[in-house]
Formats: C-alpha cells, sequence, structure tokens
C-alpha cells in the first residue's frame, strides 16, 4: 500500500502555506495531488510526485538520495534503492521536460543528491495561464486554434507538394502539345 504525500506532515513546510505551487509553466494542485502545464493535466506517478515535492520543499538545497529513500519506501522494504532514486528522478525529469545535462529544474549532486533549481511561488488560489509565444514565435497549438498544429501544418505541407508536382506535370504536358504541334519538323518519315 502506497501512503499519499502529505506536505502538511513536514514541519514548516513552506508548502503547507497554500495550495497551488506555480513552477514556470507548472501548476500543481497539492489538495488533487494533480499538475498541470500550460493549463494540460501531466501524469504522474505516486513517487514521481513524491520526489517533485520533497525537492519543492528545500529549493536551492539539496536533497540527499537519502533523504529521497526514506520518503520513497518504508523502512521495512527491500530494493535497489540507488536506482530506483535514478529512475524515479528521471521519470520526474522527462515529466518536467529537464535534463540532467542541461538541468532547468533539477540538478545532480554528484553522490550527495539533487536540487531543485527553480524558487516555486505558493498561493491559496490558482494562476491563470500566461502564454507567451515559444522560441519559434509561436502560440501553443491548444491557443492558436489549430487543435494539434504539427499535423495542420504537414497537411499543409503535403498538399503544396501534390498542387506543385501537378502544376509541373500541366506545363510539362502543354509545353510538349506546344512543340508536337509547333515546333516539330513537319516532314514525312521516310
Amino acid at each position: 500500500m502506497q501512503a499519499s504525500y502529505d506536505p502538511t506532515s513536514t514541519e514548516r513546510s513552506p508548502l503547507s502555506s497554500g495550495r497551488y505551487i506555480r513552477l514556470g509553466p507548472f501548476q500543481i494542485d497539492q489538495q488533487r495531488q494533480e499538475i498541470t502545464k500550460n493549463g494540460e493535466k501531466l501524469k504522474l506517478q505516486g513517487k514521481v510526485y513524491r520526489v517533485l515535492m520533497t525537492l519543492l520543499e528545500k529549493p536551492g538545497e539539496v536533497v540527499t538520495r537519502e533523504e529521497l529513500r526514506q520518503r520513497l519506501w518504508p523502512a521495512e522494504t527491500y530494493v535497489n534503492y540507488d536506482a530506483n532514486v535514478n529512475t524515479t528522478v528521471n521519470k520526474l525529469r522527462l515529466a518536467l521536460g529537464d535534463s540532467s545535462d542541461k538541468p532547468i529544474y533539477i540538478e545532480t549532486i554528484p553522490r550527495k543528491g539533487y536540487c531543485m533549481l527553480v524558487q516555486p511561488e505558493i498561493s491559496a488560489t490558482p494562476t491563470t495561464v500566461t502564454v507567451s509565444p515559444s522560441e519559434h514565435g509561436e502560440l501553443p497549438a491548444k491557443l492558436s486554434g489549430h487543435g494539434d498544429a504539427r499535423p495542420h501544418a504537414a497537411m499543409w505541407t503535403v498538399a503544396a507538394i501534390i498542387g506543385l508536382l501537378l502544376v509541373g506535370i500541366l506545363l510539362g504536358a502543354g509545353l510538349t502539345r506546344f512543340w508536337i504541334s509547333h515546333v516539330a519538323p513537319t516532314g514525312t518519315w521516310h
């Protein structure tokens, strides 16, 4: 049986001062134990969520691998803690779009643990999603009115290529007809 995460169980936890935690484009609803990115729900398994919350309790500080082990598994559990902590943190990084090479949110502290690099914003009310254009100057597909923008753009690209091919075929056929009727020798074959 997995225990659910309780932010109030840790004394002086800054997370207990509000229901919602804002972390860049992510918003965490502690009561519902849900995380959203720009309004879209992300699926985090229980242990992955607990690692996130543990790191958020001490932003800028090292959370040791031992602290994570204690939060994730009861004392009488026998698993390969190191491999499981690594796997769980990697799943969290994947969900956040982070990497260990160039961390934005979670930095690995060699032989010690992990550190949350971003200071969370805690509030009693949910924050509205503010959307800024991506690095390519596009609005997210959900807000641009096109549903998923990639398939939409791919469809138009394919249609344009087919259109160009048809124009090329028709132009070639027209030039061939012109050449046969006006340029080709009108002599007879012997």
